[in-house]
């Protein structure tokens, strides 16, 4: 009577797929030929190779649940056959895809971390240091996934070719479909004596610094690629890319728009009348600007050349200072007659006392507002 497949791998029949594969790793762990070369082992081997093929497939395991052939060798289309497993058998494998073993090795997966910048470091550039949480080369095995000392060994189960075939009866007759080796999982080859820092991966997860030079002229969601800097594949393969996404902090005094940086100069009233001049700190430091008398609220002074370097291009954008004029909210009466009698020199109020409508003179706008017009 042939052995119980569940008995064969120690698991229950309700078992779920991860129970089943690791019931089978740690078995063929110990039944390896190269750890027992005992003929009787092998031919256990074997058979729980074969156990874990037909329960780590669910439709294997449903038939075999069900007390039919797992292989599906029945009459007709045989159970579990279907149109997949035919056209499997025309044009190799799932859907015609690379026969034999597939590599061990493969090209790692990208990584995308975000980097905050000052004002200052995304107008003129900088260099930072950052750290990364990644996957690298395991210096134990340098990448083989074996333990020191000891080498893949070629499956026994498929004989080096990564896939196992079998015969099924179709309306069209018997056919050959090839599925990836579960013995080896289409490998070709097995690791009896995984390496114990990275257990067979080839890579382990670490923290490391690298040295970014962030261009000038880099603004929020630009993105900086260091080629090769990502996550070491499996089997020790190629690094991917890092690519590093640049959040710009907000400045205290200046807001950016494109290459260009705006700034707001609030001035009393009287200054903005008479014209003053006023010290800036712009990103090249300090500078004087000059107000002209009868400056208006509203008007911009532009700096040429003191925004944020092009990124891509020579030059740089503009700043831009837009003058504010803070009007008095409250007058005592000195004040207030001081610009009335301006006001009257200036010819700007009517006998009534108030100002005249419609009238464009600074100090008639100023005494309106006072009035809530």
């Amino acid at each position: 009577m042939a052995a119980d497949f569940y008995d064969l791998l120690g698991v229950s029949r309700d078992a779920s797929t991860d129970e089943i594969k690791r019931a089978y790793r740690k078995l063929a762990r110990e039944l390896h030929p190269d750890v027992n070369p005992d003929p009787e082992t092998q031919d256990r081997f074997k058979e729980v190779t074969h156990a874990y093929e037909v329960l780590s497939d669910p439709q294997k395991r449903e038939r075999y649940d069900l007390g039919a052939d797992p292989s599906g060798t029945g009459g007709g289309f045989g159970a579990g056959f279907g149109f997949n497993d035919i056209m499997d058998a025309f044009f190799g494998g799932a859907g015609g895809g690379q026969r034999g073993p597939r590599p061990r090795m493969r090209r790692g997966q990208d990584a995308l971390i975000s980097l905050e910048l000052d004002l200052s470091e995304a107008a003129f550039g900088a260099t930072k240091e950052i750290l990364v949480d990644t996957a690298v080369i395991c210096p134990t095995c340098s990448g083989a996934g074996t333990a020191p000392g000891t080498s893949p060994q070629t499956c026994l189960v498929c004989h080096g070719r990564g896939e196992t075939q079998q015969v099924a009866r179709s309306f069209l007759g018997q056919v050959m479909t090839t599925r990836p080796c579960v013995a080896c999982q289409g490998f070709g080859t097995t690791i009896p004596s995984p390496c114990p820092e990275c257990d067979a991966e080839g890579r382990i997860r670490t923290r490391k610094s690298l040295s970014i030079k962030v261009p000038p002229g880099v603004d929020t969601g630009t993105r900086i690629q260091l080629a090769g800097q990502g996550e070491v594949g499996f089997g020790g393969g190629p690094a991917g890319d890092l690519y590093v996404e640049v959040v710009e902090r907000p400045h205290e005094l200046f807001t950016r728009h494109g290459d260009d940086l705006h700034c707001t100069v609030t001035l009393p009233m009287t200054a903005a009348a008479l014209g003053t001049s006023v010290t800036l700190e712009t990103l090249d430091g300090a500078e004087r600007i000059d107000i002209r008398p009868g400056t208006q609220p509203g008007s911009v002074i532009p700096l040429g050349a003191r925004g944020i370097q092009h990124l891509r291009g020579t030059g740089r954008g503009d700043l831009l200072i837009h003058v504010d004029v803070a009007v008095p909210t409250k007058l005592d009466d000195e004040q207030e007659e001081l610009l009335r009698r301006l006001a009257a020199l200036r010819g700007e109020e009517r006998p009534d006392g108030h100002f005249r409508p419609g009238e464009q003179g600074f100090f008639s706008r100023l005494r309106d507002a006072f009035n809530g017009r």
